[in-house]
């Protein structure tokens, strides 16, 4: 087949995930798609991984793709003819101590939420679905009866027969070489095979999605690694259809195949391949290539998997397969549209699960590439989570390891990573060490969770109910609530845009009004074309062609690339990123503005500094931004610095507000003061695929003005219609109760949803999450205050007050429900 001279879109690479994309551009949406691979259909990492299928995560769309690509597995034969190995066996992970199962019952209540059956066992009952298995040590086990197994080859070799099926054209044997670029845009495909034009890539290179990348100017984190598993002879008594295993207290995994098992795991000391070449790149030329057999850092599985399957010992290994498969650096994999080329999308590094997520992946790419937006809320494997950090290969390599140790042990609520720390700190890094800060990590900033009282060691000590930092947390919170606490928010995300038409250009893109008078704030969400929540920041006018927008840290890349993507490319409009160049000192409590006069000339009183304002006002002789603003539910101010005087200002700060108790104050005092406010938190609370009316946010949307804005059109077919789910406050009284977030909310018994936040609210002394009520015939006042409600919480139901106020008002009196 000769190559062709255009496409409308180039996908490149020929594993499961390039096929998939393919697939579903052609069948979905009609489009004239080249696919190039450089050796053949799956010689990447796809032909040689194990093909477990598993679908439940704690997102709920991702959970959603992997349970698409099961359907699309199922039904996929039928069309193209060809088989893909898919068998619904089943899943059983096991748990052998305390902190698993409550791992399991919470991971049982999320599947719930997300409308599947996942059913928790006792030892006997695995037993009797599993009887070659040792059980002695079990707690119990999960149960998740629509998980399988499948082959990857088979699939993809299916997968491309339905793609040439619809259409498109798949080419074995290019390699692509580079880029023809203009301003910033790819416009063709160089490969040893001659040029395509096009107008889109899609970037499927798997293991060399990176280094594809890089050609473009563009930064795909990953890092090869070295996965093993065996195949083993044929095992007497093992069923052919016998249940996958997860033994993650093991490290090991299971399958039956042609009456032996496939069995691997995820070691904690992981091997990175160093491949030799310039930059860590993989070689071209490795297709359908393992490493040698490495029985002696395999034997830590070998030993587990014997324990767990006694007749192990006794049957000989058929094969081992030692491939590397792509890791990144948070273990989830990589999505979107990539912010340095609008038109290069990206679907690579897939840590040893692109066979369960490759059938949806492929299909949400598919239409991502189409409509320029996520269908979905996709935050969790956007590739503009990503920073400028992660062009660092060995930040990467090292997080990454850290990563895939981390594969299988206990997901306890707010772990941190630990590798390749302290990499961003703030002025006052020192400082808040010396008052025992315990740091946590977003986006590379090291960031003071909390503070250690004296005498306590400055350490999280992680568990599955209250942790260590639970009442020293309680006591920040109470601080700020009764006097004042400044927090250390200079990782915030910052940026200026400027230009004769700035403001025109907010205007498109800000759903709420910001043609305010200079000196004032706007709290405004950014929606996409469904009217979905794409951001949520703060937009200061600091003057008639000048504005300031300030966001969360770990949406650094995805607004500033938000924002940039939806300006008119003939507008004059400068926007500049200057997170660096500014840090934020929060001051918050009601004693805030005593503190601040203290240490500043200027009128910050109520009448002369009003709420939603931006002042410039001097403090230790330098010229500061004063937000009047607040994320806490009490009277401060946003104080932004120039970063080097940041040090100085604290020290100002601190000792002007000696005299009212002042003392630093942490992110998680600052997210149980949140929640008894009921602020919104973007990536839980609002995310792309609820819209301001669903989440009761219609007052910051300006539908009343005759102004077009992005989303708008989405938006007023829903105005004045019964929304089918809206967002709601639930409080649970049990203070041994510990929410976290995916609880189901069941209304009058039966499910109705489930909360997307929880924590522990310590000024009204009760647990709250928030979440959206569900209903096809719609949620009114009626619906949500006429039913009543409880929780599930790790599979157990406990009593639930619900909530369509704050819990905390202006004055800290606890609202009345």
């Amino acid at each position: 087949m000769t190559l062709p001279t255009h496409a409308e879109i180039v996908v490149i690479g020929g594993g499961i995930i390039g096929c998939s994309t393919a697939y579903h551009l052609a069948r979905d949406h009609k489009a004239d798609v080249v696919l190039l691979e450089q050796g053949r259909i799956t010689s990447g990492s796809t032909w040689h991984a194990a093909g477990l299928v598993g679908q439940l995560r704690s997102s709920a769309s991702i959970t959603r793709v992997l349970k698409y690509s099961v359907e699309l597995y199922k039904g996929l034969e039928a069309e193209t003819g060809l088989a893909t190995g898919w068998k619904m066996t089943g899943c059983l992970r096991l748990a052998t101590n305390a902190d698993r199962w409550i791992e399991f019952k919470r991971l049982a209540t999320t599947a719930k939420s997300f409308g599947m059956d996942m059913q928790l066992l006792s030892p006997d009952e695995v037993k009797r679905m599993w009887p070659l298995m040792e059980t002695g040590d079990l707690v119990g086990a999960s149960w998740l009866p629509t998980d399988g197994q499948a082959s990857p080859s088979d699939i993809t070799q299916s997968l491309a027969k339905g793609a040439r099926m619809h259409g498109a054209k798949l080419h074995e044997g290019v390699r692509v070489t580079g880029f023809a670029m203009r301003d910033g845009r790819i416009t063709a495909v160089k490969t040893d095979k001659g040029d395509i034009a096009c107008d889109k890539v899609v970037n499927c290179a798997g293991q060399w999605a990176r280094q594809v990348g890089a050609m473009a100017g563009i930064d795909v984190p990953l890092q090869p690694v070295k996965h093993q598993y065996i195949i083993t002879e044929k095992i007497d008594g093992l069923a052919n259809d016998a249940p996958t295993i997860r033994d993650p207290d093991r490290r090991t995994y299971f399958k039956e195949e042609v009456g032996g098992l496939v069995m691997g795991g995820y070691e904690p000391n992981p091997q990175a391949w160093e491949t030799g070449l310039a930059g860590g790149d993989v070689p071209n030329d490795w297709e359908f290539r393992l490493f040698d057999d490495d029985y002696d850092h395999f034997e830590q599985h070998m030993s587990e998997a014997i324990a767990r399957v006694p007749a192990l010992a006794n049957v000989g290994v058929k094969q081992m397969i030692n491939g590397s498969e792509s890791f990144t650096p948070d273990g989830n994999f990589i999505l979107g549209s990539a912010p340095e080329c609008s038109n290069m999308f990206v679907g690579a590094g897939f840590n040893a699960f692109g066979i369960a997520s490759g059938g949806g992946a492929g299909w949400v790419l598919a239409q991502w590439v189409v409509d320029g937006e996520a269908p979905l809320d996709l935050w969790v494997v956007d590739i503009r989570r990503f920073s400028e950090m992660h062009r660092d290969r060995q930040w990467v390599r090292d997080r990454t390891l850290e990563a895939y140790g981390k594969h299988y042990t206990v997901g306890f609520p707010h772990e941190e990573y630990e590798s390749g720390r302290p990499r961003i700190v703030s002025p006052l890094y020192q400082r808040l060490k010396a008052h025992n800060a315990v740091f946590g990590s977003k986006l590379g900033w090291e960031r003071p969770n909390w503070f250690a009282p004296q005498g306590m060691e400055a350490k999280d000590v992680y568990s599955m109910g209250r942790q260590n930092w639970f009442g020293p947390v309680g006591d920040e919170h109470r601080h700020v609530r009764e006097a004042v606490g400044i927090f250390d928010q200079s990782s915030f995300a910052k940026y200026e845009l400027s230009g004769s038409d700035a403001l025109k250009a907010l205007d498109w893109i800000c759903a709420n009004a910001i043609d305010k008078p200079v000196g004032r704030l706007t709290y405004t969400q950014l929606l996409n074309t469904r009217g979905g929540i794409e951001a949520d920041l703060t937009v200061a006018r600091l003057a008639d062609e000048k504005f300031y927008i300030v966001t969360g840290t770990g949406f650094r890349t995805h607004d500033l690339s938000w924002i940039k993507d939806h300006i008119a490319t003939d507008a004059r409009v400068d926007v500049k990123d200057v997170t660096e160049a500014f840090g934020t000192l929060s001051l918050m409590g009601p004693k805030a503005r005593k503190v601040l006069e203290a240490v500043t000339d200027v009128d910050v009183s109520n009448a002369a500094f009003p709420f939603g304002h931006v002042r410039e006002i001097a403090i230790a002789g330098h010229t500061v931004r004063a937000l009047r603003v607040t994320y806490v539910g009490e009277l401060g101010w946003e104080l932004h610095v120039p970063i080097g005087a940041t040090g100085e200002v604290f020290d100002a700060l601190m000792a002007a507000g000696k005299p009212h108790g002042i003392r630093p104050v942490g992110y998680r005092a600052l997210e149980s003061l949140r929640l008894e406010k009921g602020y919104r938190a973007w990536g839980s609370d609002i995310t792309p695929n609820d819209t301001p009316l669903e989440a009761g946010l219609g007052w910051a949307v300006k539908l009343k003005k005759n102004t077009d804005f992005l989303g708008r059109r989405a938006l007023e077919t829903m105005n004045g219609a019964v929304p089918k789910k809206r967002f709601a406050g639930f409080t649970v009284d049990d203070p041994d109760i510990v929410l976290v977030g995916r609880e189901t909310i069941l209304r009058d018994g039966q499910p109705v949803g489930y909360l997307t936040s929880g924590g522990y609210g310590y000024t009204v002394g009760q647990n709250i999450g928030y979440g959206y009520v569900r209903n096809d015939g719609g949620v009114s006042d009626d619906f949500l205050t006429s039913g009543n409600y409880e929780l599930v919480v790790a599979m157990d139901k406990v009593p639930a007050g619900l909530h369509l106020e704050p819990l905390y008002d202006p004055t800290g009196e606890k609202v009345k429900s």
